[in-house]
C-alpha cells in the first residue's frame, strides 16, 4: 500500500518553533513527527510514502537523504493553491491503487492506521476518536457506520468524535475534488467530501500536534514506548529509564522518570532530569541545573543552577547561570498562551516557554508561564518576561542604582 503524506503547511500555531524549519520536523524523543509517522505506517504494510511538501521543503527533503527509513519516499511540491484537498490532488499521479492518507503532524500508532485500513470498503474511511475538547478539532456526527454531520472548528459541537486525520481511499477521490470545485474560501477542501463517508471510532494514541505544548504530550508517550538504552553514566543514579544516543554521557546526576539523551550531550556534573524529557544532540546540561519534561533541541546550553520546566527549547539556545522558567501560576489555574491565532487554553497545570532557535538568556534572568520568545533573541541579565517576545530582539531592563557613603545610614 502507498500512503500520501501531507507535509506542506506552514504551523503558523507552532511558531516560533516552525519560523525555522517545518513542523514535521519538529522532534520528540530524538527523532521528528514525521519519522515515528512513517515508521508506524510501515508497520501496516505501507511500501512507498508520496509526501507533500511546501513550507520549507528543501529542510524536509534534506532530512531524508541519506536516512533509510525501509519506505520508498516521492516528494511532491503543493502548487500555489492552499487547502487539505489541493495537498492530496498534488500527489495524483503517483497513486492507482486503494491508499492511506496522513496529515504530517500527527503522532499517532500503527493499531489506529490499521483500524481505519481494516473498515475500509471503498470510497473513503474517516477515522475517529472520542475527544475531551472537540471544538478545537473537524467533528463528525455518525448515522449508522456514515458520516452525517461535519463541522470544523464548531463552536457548539454536536458530538464528540474528533477527525484524526488518517484516512484510506479509493483513487476517484481525486475526480470528486474536481468535480466539487473550490470552497467559498476559495480552496480544494477534502472535508467537502465527509458526509456520507465511513466513519470508524478507533482506540490507541492520537495526538495532533496543533500547538507547542502538543509535543510534550506526544513525547511522553513516544518515551515510554522506548526501550531503555544505557550509555556512558558515571556515578549517577537513574531512577526511571534512559534511552542514550552515541557519545552521551551523564556525570554524577540523577535522572528519574524517562529521558531520552542525544548524540554527544553530557549532563552533569550534578543536574537533574525529571519526568519524560527529551534532550538534543550537543547539548550540555550542567551544575545546579534542572531539566523538568521539556524538549530541548540540538546545541542548548544550561550548564549553571538553570531550571527548565514543561517547555520546547530550540536550537542553539543558551541559558545564562540562573535562568529560571517558571511554569506554575499562582492560582494554579491552567495556563494560557497567546499565539499568533489568538489566546489558546493549553489545558496545563504547568507549562512553561516555548524558545525559538538561537536565543540566549542573560544571569538570573526569568520567563513567566505560557510565554513564546522568538528566534535570535536576546534576554538580557535580570530581566523578567512576563510577555511574548517577537523574534529578532533584545529586551532588557534599566535598573536605577543610588550610592552612599559606608556608615552614612539608610538612604532616603
Amino acid at each position: 500500500m502507498k500512503a500520501v503524506i501531507l507535509a506542506a503547511g506552514d504551523g503558523i500555531r507552532l511558531r516560533p518553533l516552525t519560523e525555522t524549519r517545518p513542523k514535521p520536523l519538529l522532534p520528540i524523543a530524538g527523532l521528528p513527527l514525521i519519522h515515528h509517522l512513517l515508521s508506524e505506517a510501515r508497520k501496516v504494510g505501507v511500501t512507498e510514502a508520496v509526501i507533500v511538501v511546501r513550507h520549507m521543503k528543501d529542510r524536509l527533503i534534506s532530512y531524508f537523504t541519506g536516512c533509510d527509513i525501509g519506505l520508498k519516499l516521492t516528494f511532491i511540491t503543493q502548487g500555489p493553491e492552499n487547502g487539505s484537498g489541493a495537498a492530496l490532488l498534488a500527489a495524483r499521479e503517483h497513486i492507482d491503487d486503494t491508499f492511506l492518507v496522513l496529515a504530517g503532524d500527527i503522532v499517532t500508532e500503527a493499531s489506529v492506521m490499521k483500524a481505519v485500513i481494516e473498515a475500509h470498503h471503498g470510497g473513503i474511511t474517516l477515522g475517529l476518536k472520542k475527544v475531551a475538547n472537540p471544538h478545537g478539532y473537524g467533528v463528525a456526527e455518525l448515522s449508522g457506520d456514515r458520516i452525517s454531520i461535519f463541522e470544523e472548528k464548531p463552536a457548539h459541537p454536536k458530538s464528540d468524535l474528533a477527525n484524526l486525520s488518517v484516512y484510506c481511499m479509493e483513487p476517484t477521490v481525486f475526480s470528486d475534488l474536481k468535480s466539487l470545485g473550490k470552497s467559498e474560501r476559495g480552496e480544494y477542501e477534502l472535508a467537502s467530501l465527509f458526509v456520507g463517508a465511513k466513519g470508524v471510532v478507533v482506540e490507541g494514541f492520537w495526538r495532533d500536534i496543533a500547538y507547542p505544548w502538543d509535543l510534550l504530550d506526544a513525547n511522553e508517550y513516544v518515551l515510554s514506548k522506548l526501550d531503555s538504552k544505557n550509555g556512558h553514566i558515571e556515578n549517577s543514579t537513574i531512577d526511571g529509564k534512559v534511552i542514550m544516543a552515541s557519545g552521551a554521557r551523564i556525570i554524577n546526576s540523577y535522572v528519574e522518570g524517562c529521558a531520552y539523551i542525544g548524540e554527544g550531550t553530557t549532563v552533569g556534573p550534578n543536574a537533574c532530569i525529571r519526568g519524560f524529557c527529551s534532550i538534543g544532540k550537543n547539548c550540555s546540561i550542567g551544575p545546579g541545573t534542572t531539566i523538568k519534561s521539556s524538549i530541548l533541541l540540538d546545541n542548548v546550553n544550561a550548564k549553571h543552577l538553570a531550571y527548565i520546566g514543561d517547555s520546547v527549547i530550540g536550537e542553539n539556545v543558551n541559558f545564562g547561570s540562573g535562568t529560571q522558567i517558571a511554569n506554575f501560576r499562582f492560582d494554579a489555574d491552567n495556563v494560557n498562551v497567546l499565539t499568533e491565532k489568538g489566546w489558546a487554553n493549553s489545558g496545563k497545570k504547568k507549562l512553561g516557554a516555548f524558545v525559538g532557535d538561537n536565543t540566549k538568556f542573560g544571569v538570573l534572568s526569568c520567563t513567566m508561564p505560557g510565554k513564546l520568545i522568538g528566534s535570535n533573541c536576546e534576554i538580557h541579565s535580570g530581566v523578567v518576561v512576563n510577555k511574548n517576545v517577537p523574534s529578532g530582539v533584545r529586551v532588557f531592563t534599566r535598573q536605577p542604582i543610588e550610592f552612599g557613603k559606608v556608615g552614612d545610614g539608610e538612604l532616603e
